[in-house]
């Protein structure tokens, strides 16, 4: 059974960081790419971060180019998502998605999503 468990999130001040962890529980994970969508209460839920199965490709939502970094260790099936200068509109729950079929940036793409982890920045 695959499943996908997020953790890290947590109250945080403006301008300070988290890094999210996501662990992976399928065969062949370095396959896929793996992802971070965030969903704001009462919003839809949002691309935030991508990578490829060998980490040659990375992509980011506009909005944390140059804050966050998304990485991944293979060996331990884990996906990172390092937060950095965070931001109040960043709060949100995080969700961690795998095994991409369409483009990275839909969460229609991702067959796999895990539970969430909340992130809440403080003013």
């Amino acid at each position: 059974q695959v499943q996908l468990i997020e953790s890290g999130g947590g109250l945080v001040q403006a301008g300070g960081s988290l890094r999210l962890s996501c662990a992976a529980s399928f065969r062949s994970f370095g396959r896929f790419t793996v992802a971070w969508f965030h969903q704001a209460p009462g919003k839809e839920r949002e691309f935030v971060a991508s990578v490829n199965g060998d980490s040659s490709s990375t992509n980011y939502a506009d909005s944390v180019k140059g804050r966050f970094t998304i990485s991944r260790d293979n060996a331990a099936n884990m996906v990172y998502l390092q937060m950095n200068n965070l931001k109040p509109e960043d709060t949100a729950v995080y969700y961690c998605a795998a095994e991409r079929s369409g483009p990275y940036y839909l969460k229609s793409s991702y067959r796999y999503w895990g539970q969430g982890t909340q992130v809440t920045v403080s003013s």
